[in-house]
């Protein structure tokens, strides 16, 4: 930022004229943006999650009408009972759903946008305007990929991966429109994600604070920074792919069809080179804002920092070449595969680095298990146990066996939901009062978390077993198998654990919105911690401070001796700390 643009920013600290719509609608401040992110993508988990339920009722109870069934059209689910057609749109819009518009719009669109210049010091985004565009695009997009449902021919039915010529020709699918509206809503999506990167990563370059060197920075900005990189690299990819897509559906071109000089595989090798970079997209931020939990829990500075960054780093460039590992069914030469096979093994390192600092971080430390800690340590273990799954699957001869069963489906949900999403939860909680001012119910946070711990667990830890079985997943009805038969039971129960999780989060939304109207206000430091950003009152005001904090140290100084607290904010200046000299890196 230049320091016209910082002066003009301190002018409205907590002087802000600006009217409702330029406030809460269109806003650029990065603030206003992250929450209407938070409002989105909540409202898309929720969507996300309502298609799963619909899924395991057909998994569990397959041919008998589902509850409330009969409001649905006759073309979806006639007296009640889903058809094969609309159940194939409820698995390929589930993943969507969750995958782009629940958890990436969680992690990166809400925390990059609410956190980063909150946590080094800045008054805002470096292009506030493009980051107002981000999230309209993101909107647009949500929107798109929604009413797709409520097309004649019924929203795109090929799996949320695409593949063709499922997704390419109309004659397979059935699903004409809804299959191009996907494409355009992809393409729109990846507008939005190349923006907010691009403001990201400029950002963070650019608009430290004073004394707020690169080893000084929080890891929850690390790991959004290296997100920031690997979406700016990696969804492009996907947009072309989804333009080539789109050509494909609407013009009649030939990229994926070998009858007229194209790649039936073309289609995976780019949605998978985007694929795995996202797999990180969607965890890395989990795993900086876990960092942050934990170091607040155990009231102690985080084990091996900066091995925390190189392991972030290594994540997130090993990333890069995993991608055929998706793809070892494809019939690919077996030495390209064992490639593949190796790097996918290499990233297990890393990731055991990181989990190990965690716990060496809560080794003996003075352990506080708020809402925000129980979070972070569940991601730790539901973490390990998918990372553990994962190892399977990059052995090239048990993938072969495993390949598109529940196994599949078990690890990605161990990572995905186990990781990301009680991370996310986590950080709703630890972050709430700076953006409403208020503090979230503790008692009915803990009893929303053990539910939604206990209920996950039965959920998808049992799908290991039946995938192991053979149970397949995008299948319809599973009693028509006589092997899979014997596990009817299992699937019931599955079921049952599933619609006790979803009902659960009743309690979180309940909290949520409750607590902004009748929570206890928050003081200015709510949970003792280190951040700048804890040191702007609760909701930080447009512009953040009126005099930009200047960092003297790094930010997990917890626990230090001969200190009457037990914590040390980054700006807070003792008598043997020197004037940090300005940089131009600190961009004011």
């Amino acid at each position: 930022m230049t320091t016209v643009a910082a002066t003009a920013h301190a002018t409205h600290a907590h002087h802000d004229d600006r009217s409702f719509i330029q406030k809460y609608i269109f806003s650029t401040d990065h603030k206003i943006i992250g929450i209407q992110f938070l409002f989105l993508s909540l409202f898309f988990l929720m969507v996300g999650g309502l298609l799963a339920m619909q899924i395991r009722w057909q998994l569990a109870f397959p041919g008998k009408p589902m509850p409330g069934g009969g409001i649905l059209p006759e073309t979806m689910a006639p007296g009640g009972v889903l058809l094969p057609e609309y159940y194939l749109q409820l698995v390929t819009m589930h993943g969507t759903f969750m995958v782009f518009f629940a958890i990436m719009l969680l992690l990166v669109g809400v925390y990059a946008n609410f956190l980063i210049p909150l946590k080094i010091g800045a008054h805002d985004m470096a292009f506030p305007r493009v980051n107002m565009a981000s999230f309209w695009s993101a909107f647009a997009s949500g929107i798109v990929m929604l009413m797709s449902l409520f097309v004649p021919e019924g929203s795109s039915r090929a799996g949320w991966t695409m593949y063709v010529p499922l997704s390419a020709r109309h004659d397979y699918s059935g699903a004409e429109f809804g299959q191009e509206m996907w494409s355009i809503s992809i393409i729109l999506f990846g507008l939005s994600s190349i923006l907010g990167s691009l403001n990201y990563i400029t950002t963070v370059i650019n608009n430290r604070a004073v004394g707020m060197t690169w080893f000084r920075m929080p890891l929850s900005v690390w790991a959004l920074f290296i997100t920031a990189i690997l979406g700016l690299l990696a969804v492009p990819v996907l947009a072309g792919a989804a333009i080539m897509l789109l050509f494909e559906q609407v013009l009649g071109t030939h990229f994926f069809d070998p009858t007229a000089g194209g790649q039936p595989i073309l289609w995976q090798h780019l949605f998978w080179f985007f694929g795995h970079p996202e797999v990180y997209i969607l965890i890395l931020p989990a795993m900086g804002m876990t960092s942050e939990l934990i170091a607040n829990g155990s009231r102690k500075p985080i084990f091996g920092y900066h091995s925390m960054v190189f392991a972030i780093a290594g994540i997130a460039f090993l990333g890069w070449i995993v991608w055929g590992h998706h793809m070892f069914v494809s019939g690919m030469n077996p030495t390209l595969g064992s490639s593949f096979m190796v790097s996918t093994l290499l990233i297990a390192v890393p990731s055991a680095i990181k989990v190990f600092n965690w716990m060496g971080t809560m080794w003996r430390g003075n352990l506080r298990f708020h809402v925000p800690m129980l979070h972070g340590v569940a991601f730790v273990a539901m973490f390990t146990i998918g990372g553990l799954s994962g190892i399977f699957m990059a052995a090239t001869p048990v993938d072969m066996f495993i390949h598109d069963t529940y196994f599949i489906v078990a690890h990605l949900h161990y990572v995905l939901f186990g990781g990301s999403l009680f991370a996310i939860f986590g950080a709703i909680v630890f972050w709430y009062p700076k953006m409403f001012g208020r503090m979230m119910n503790e008692t009915w946070g803990k009893i929303h978390f053990w539910l939604t711990f206990i209920f996950y667990n039965g959920t998808f830890f049992p799908m290991h077993i039946i995938g192991m079985a053979g149970h397949m997943r995008r299948l319809y009805d599973p009693t028509i198998y006589d092997f899979l038969k014997p596990m009817q039971p299992m699937n019931q129960f599955i079921s049952i654990c599933a619609f006790l999780l979803y009902g659960s989060q009743i309690i979180f939304f309940v909290n949520f919105w409750w607590s902004m109207f009748k929570g206890k206000k928050a003081p200015l430091n709510p949970w003792d911690d280190n951040g700048l950003e804890w040191t702007t009152p609760s909701p930080a005001p447009h512009g953040n401070w009126d005099t930009l904090p200047t960092v003297y140290r790094g930010p997990y100084e917890f626990s230090v001796p001969g200190m009457s607290e037990d914590y040390l904010p980054q700006n807070r200046k003792l008598p043997t700390d020197r004037e940090p000299v300005m940089t131009p890196a600190a961009g004011h």
